[in-house]
């Protein structure tokens, strides 16, 4: 999916171990990685012009123990008496080297600070005011506070790791023999966490969820049992534990990851059951959509997504029959199919077990997806409804609200151009920092586009930027979310630039296309529907003379403008 990357290791200890496994793991994105010298963290994140800053990096990982970068906390481990303000603000200090070394690199990972669970400092008062485990808390607490507003900076929680590992997560006599502190499992379970986060970033996470029904949704088959018999809830250790699966299926909703369900079954059977069972927490409302029916599950997947406008490496698909499991996986490889335990009281902690839905931020939009796939839904119907595409869109009375991209903005429009693979020019990859940062020089545009109609709010859907010089602009991007494709958006977003070119008293607009693996629509666009001239291959160019087409049924509103 993804080029090699390339990271840097920041350590106060040997970190060989976690170097070879973010190196071998089958997971993506690969990695080669650089290792920083052993100790003097502080000095190599401060100092620009260290030898290690010679090249760039993808990634940087900052793994630290406490007592090495704290001195004073070094000092409360002796059971000497710093104070907290003490302790606090030798953390600034780290916190300053962290944020300097942010400059330096796409994405940076800052490890937590633990203490082994051998170390029982004050005992039962170690987590009163004073107390070591306490004194802890607050620096993790004051770490993340003080790296909050970085945008390309994240903090990882070692805890999980440690506890996995159980006992021998720290063992004395690694760190005495060659000065390593964790068990491999610790550096493994490490690896992988940061392996996912880079996936994420670089557009990887899944957006849907498409599961099964009987005895995966609850206990049972309805056709055969019947609505009133099927397990959930209640007091039955198998219905507890289908309650909480679909519990957290709806957590995981709210958090916009749309659901969908694809069932051998009689749907008026199916939606009784949604209807009338009492301990039933997923409703229809739910959903985005269904196939229902008895037809093959592969088409019926293929054919969910085409309406939903996503390409198959945006599913999970769910199911307790492992024949079904293995036919969707020889079938769309892309499509991730997790095992799945026999036993559905381990269903739950299967779900919240898969990294695969590892976000980089949470936004408005996020939340109201599954919304706005059902408001796309109606569109759909809406459109089935007219007798042709020019009535549709005129019924649809949408406004298009385009601004320059702001702090605001940002988060969103980060995830946008991180994540969106077919409606995309170059499909380049930046951090929220990076995006910004770009798009502050002199000679860059950037531009972020709303979309509104009578059904409903689709949020912040499309991102366009160029570049320009001396009488000419090249766009850097032409990004916009599948869910509103071919209404005319797409134009607006060119009109935009176009009317940009024409205010600096440029000539042309170019926009190269740069092929991918997915963003064929992009190309069909440029082709097909934007207007362009084609110059060469995979080049289009505007005159920036022409005046361009503009009859849409579309009301375009601009808030604010580029300085």
């Amino acid at each position: 999916m993804h080029n090699q990357l390339s990271g840097l290791l920041v350590s106060d200890f040997t970190s060989d171990i976690l170097k070879a496994f973010l190196t071998n793991l089958k997971e993506t994105p690969s990695c080669t990685i650089t290792q920083g010298p052993f100790g003097n963290t502080i000095p190599v994140l401060k100092d620009p012009a260290h030898s290690l800053w010679k090249n760039s990096y993808d990634f940087t990982v900052i793994w630290t123990q406490a007592h090495s970068v704290i001195p004073s906390f070094k000092k409360a481990l002796e059971f000497q008496e710093p104070s907290e303000e003490e302790i606090l603000s030798e953390c600034d200090l780290f916190i300053d080297a962290v944020k300097d070394a942010a400059t330096r690199s796409r994405f940076v990972f800052v490890v937590d600070w633990n203490l082994p669970e051998f170390f029982h400092g004050y005992g039962p008062i170690d987590l009163h005011q004073g107390g070591l485990r306490y004194l802890l808390l607050s620096l993790n607490k004051h770490l993340a506070d003080g790296l909050k507003n970085i945008p390309n900076v994240y903090l990882l929680g070692s805890e999980k790791w440690l506890q996995a590992a159980g006992e021998k997560a720290c063992d004395p006599r690694l760190w005495y023999m060659s000065k390593i502190p964790f068990d491999p499992s610790v550096f493994k379970s490490a690896a992988i966490d940061i392996k996912a986060a880079l996936h994420c970033f670089l557009g990887g996470t899944k957006k849907l969820i498409i599961v099964d029904l009987d005895n995966t949704l609850w206990g049972g088959i309805v056709g055969d049992d019947g609505w009133q018999n099927l397990k959930i809830g209640g007091h039955d250790p198998q219905g507890e534990a289908f309650a909480d699966f679909q519990r957290t299926l709806k957590s995981f909703h709210r958090r916009g990851i749309i659901l969908a369900i694809v069932s051998k079954n009689q749907p008026e059977i199916v939606w009784q059951a949604f209807e009338q069972h009492p301990e039933m927490v997923l409703k229809r409302t739910d959903f985005a959509t269904w196939r229902i029916n008895w037809q093959d599950k592969v088409e019926n997947i293929m054919d969910l997504l085409k309406e939903l406008n996503l390409t198959e490496e945006a599913a999970v698909f769910i199911d307790d029959n492992p024949a079904e499991r293995d036919r969707v996986q020889k079938a769309m490889p892309a499509v991730l199919v997790p095992a799945w335990p026999l036993n559905s009281l381990l269903y739950t902690k299967t779900l919240l077990s898969l990294r695969c839905f590892d976000t980089a931020s949470i936004t408005t939009d996020d939340r109201k997806r599954n919304e706005m796939y059902t408001q796309e839904k109606q569109r759909t119907q809406l459109r089935q409804s007219m007798q042709n595409a020019q009535e549709w869109l005129a019924s649809l009375e949408t406004t298009v609200t385009t601004a320059p991209l702001t702090d605001a903005d940002l988060p969103r429009a980060a995830q946008l151009l991180n994540k969106t693979n077919q409606m995309n020019l170059s499909t380049r990859r930046l951090s929220e920092g990076d995006l910004m940062n770009w798009g502050k020089a002199a000679n860059h545009r950037i531009w972020i586009f709303r979309v509104h109609d009578k059904l409903g709010d689709s949020g912040l859907t499309g991102i366009a930027s160029f570049e320009y010089s001396k009488s000419s602009a090249c766009i850097t991007d032409f990004i916009l979310s599948c869910r509103v494709f071919g209404r005319h958006i797409e134009n607006v977003m060119i009109k935009t630039m176009i009317d940009e070119c024409q205010r600096l008293g440029l000539q042309e607009l170019k926009a190269v296309y740069l092929k991918t693996d997915k963003n064929q629509p992009c190309l069909e666009f440029f082709n097909e529907a934007s207007h362009f001239a084609k110059s060469e291959e995979n080049t289009f160019v505007w005159k920036i003379k022409d005046k361009y087409p503009d009859a849409w049924p579309i009301i375009i509103k601009n808030r604010g403008t580029i300085q």
